[in-house]
């Protein structure tokens, strides 16, 4: 939801600012999740109670729809594969393929509540972008790709994000969590002042 936001804040700054994509996983492995929230079950409620304030929050933005989430049979999708799709798209079409795929990515989860840690789910949004998709299935399964996954992973640990989103402005800046465009706007009109 802070990326549509971000999309339009961005626009209003059209040539001076620049965004890059980088990965950080609450959720890093399938197990981090039930061991986090004590189990797998009680992880996707508590999870999906965050769906409901951030769906408050959007305003219609996006429809979140929690109650057709609640209802899949599968556990909570953890954040690794999905980082490594995000990276796979970036290798086609650098940080806007990232950007492209992370909000597909995001729809694909949050409206259409497909299992994101899926593989058939990750190759599906790929060709709906008409990214190359054996070159894809190569990068997501690449070495390249877990690398930079990981300095992601390092660099936000270093930045000290611990909320998702968290957006860093001039890697100086953390403006965490879901957010207004007033916020981001403030933020980057005080970085490009100086």
């Amino acid at each position: 939801m802070a990326s549509p936001r971000l999309h339009r804040v961005v626009g209003e700054f059209a040539g001076q600012v620049t965004v890059e994509h980088k990965c950080f996983a609450l959720a890093p492995t399938r197990d981090s999740i039930a061991q986090k929230f004590g189990d797998a079950r009680r992880a996707k409620e508590e999870i999906l109670q965050h769906w409901e304030s951030a769906r408050a929050y959007a305003k219609g933005e996006i429809d979140i729809r929690v109650e057709r989430m609640r209802q899949q049979p599968f556990d909570y999708p953890y954040s690794t594969p999905g980082l490594l799709a995000c990276k796979a798209a970036e290798m086609q079409q650098g940080q806007e393929g990232h950007w492209r795929y992370f909000d597909a990515l995001q729809k694909a989860h949050m409206v259409d509540c497909l299992n994101i840690a899926e593989a058939e789910t990750l190759m599906q949004v790929a060709g709906a972008l008409a990214l190359d998709l054996p070159q894809f299935a190569r990068d997501i399964q690449s070495m390249e790709v877990k690398e930079r996954v990981w300095q992601d992973l390092e660099l936000a640990w270093h930045w000290g994000v611990t909320l998702v989103p968290t957006v860093i402005i001039d890697e100086q800046w953390g403006v965490p969590g879901l957010v207004d465009e007033a916020t981001y706007r403030r933020a980057i009109t005080e970085v490009l002042a100086g």
